[in-house]
């Protein structure tokens, strides 16, 4: 069983390793074809169809995975995952329509309003049809769903590869890429769970999708609260700067969310043995303690490098008219240690399924940055949001330290009681 896991494990951690690559390629591309402004309206567009999407992740695998292990019946779990599509493809619907009325009421610039439509399409396929990957985790078999990712990526990054070889200009057109990724993936998905599941009529269940909603809240609050503190910089900054600095600070912030992902990666493949796996509270916050020195070291000589290495790395995958970008990436590196000291505590929030924790943490982390964005962006413009992003993060890890601190709560009523 353990090398099932670990298996598991490492073909999740091979296609984040990969989305974090072909990412890198394919938003290089774009922002050479398109340049800074067109690269500033592309990146905006996306990050209101990122806050939208959230509104996608109702029940997610935190609540629908244990609910599939502890029912192996095929009927009963095709009956569950069919209620969870319907509440997760209604929820993105929703989402889309969001995303659709907030550009049409807000934005005058027509090239952001037509990209935000295109690239919000992927919100009507990913979380409804990535139920299906639900399935797979809780067979403990994610092959399936990596390899189908794997393929949409090697679909991404050949389109766009040929569209930017063929001259285009236009960000819509790259935004069509992404839809069509992510139509071929749920096409997959789709396909692969049909041939195995069983061929029952399912009639809706008001009281289940009910508990699902209940069951899942929380969790789907914590998420909403994270993406929005992901993206509320650029949309702060968008009416305090030009598009061509807009463009600058997006492809560094790119950079250092790609780097910032080797955090949750690391975190990903050590917390199933070295924390999740521990028989008591008192082990388990031990490791965290290891994984939190480590990550720390790491993440701190990683900006180290990040830092120094910037205004080469900024040229090799933006190219000319970024000049710019090097020296915000150079600043924002300072908080890779924090973001990923966090992804090291937050294992011990998970491991004491703490949902409300985090929802108090991403909640603290969204208003700091907010408020530091109000006060800092009409000073000091770009740097400013870079600003926000630092004091956010230092929240996030003064709460992690700080739950670490209240988890020796439930340690010593057990010793206690024994």
């Amino acid at each position: 069983m353990r090398i099932q896991i670990a298996r598991n494990v490492l073909w999740l951690v091979l296609e984040r390793g990969l989305q974090v690559v072909f990412g890198i390629a394919s938003i290089g591309m774009i922002a050479r074809a398109i340049g800074p402004e067109g690269f500033a309206a592309f990146q905006y567009a996306q990050s209101l169809v990122l806050i939208a999407s959230s509104i996608a992740l109702i029940c997610g695998a935190e609540v629908v995975v244990p609910r599939l292990v502890a029912d192996r019946a095929p009927a009963a779990q095709h009956r569950l995952l069919v209620h969870v599509f319907a509440l997760r493809e209604a929820a993105a619907i929703a989402g889309y329509l969001i995303v659709m009325a907030v550009v049409a009421l807000t934005e005058k610039n027509d090239v952001i309003v037509l990209t935000a439509i295109i690239i919000g399409i992927p919100i009507l396929f990913y979380e409804p049809f990535g139920t299906v990957r639900a399935w797979l985790q809780s067979r403990t078999d994610s092959r399936p769903g990596v390899v189908f990712g794997m393929v949409g990526l090697a679909f991404r990054v050949a389109a766009i590869g040929v569209l930017y070889l063929a001259g285009s200009r236009a960000a819509p057109a790259f935004a069509w890429v992404f839809a069509g990724e992510a139509m071929i993936c749920a096409s997959l998905l789709a396909r692969y769970y049909r041939k195995r599941s069983p061929r029952v009529a399912v009639s809706i269940d008001v009281s289940l999708a009910r508990r699902l909603l209940r069951d899942g809240a929380v969790f789907w609050v914590s998420l909403m609260l994270l993406l929005l503190a992901k993206r509320i910089d650029q949309l702060l900054l968008k009416p305090h700067i030009s598009l061509f600095e807009l463009g600058g600070y997006a492809a560094s912030m790119q950079v250092l969310d790609n780097f910032m992902m080797l955090g949750s990666i690391v975190a990903s493949s050590v917390a199933p043995m070295m924390v999740y796996a521990q028989p008591t509270l008192a082990r388990a916050r031990r490791n965290v303690l290891y994984v939190a020195t480590g990550m720390l070291v790491a993440g701190i000589v990683g900006g180290a490098v990040l830092a120094f290495c910037a205004p080469w790395i900024i040229a090799l995958i933006y190219g000319e008219h970024y000049e710019a970008a090097a020296d915000l990436l150079r600043l924002s590196a300072m908080a890779s240690g924090l973001v990923f000291l966090d992804a090291a505590l937050t294992l011990l929030v998970v491991y004491l399924r703490k949902p409300r924790w985090l929802v108090e943490k991403w909640f603290l982390v969204l208003s700091t940055m907010i408020v530091v964005d109000l006060i800092a962006i009409p000073m000091f413009g770009a740097r400013g949001a870079v600003y926000g992003y630092v004091a956010g993060n230092a929240v996030a890890v003064m709460a992690g330290v700080g739950f670490f601190i209240r988890s020796r709560e439930p340690m010593a009523a057990a010793q206690q009681a024994a």
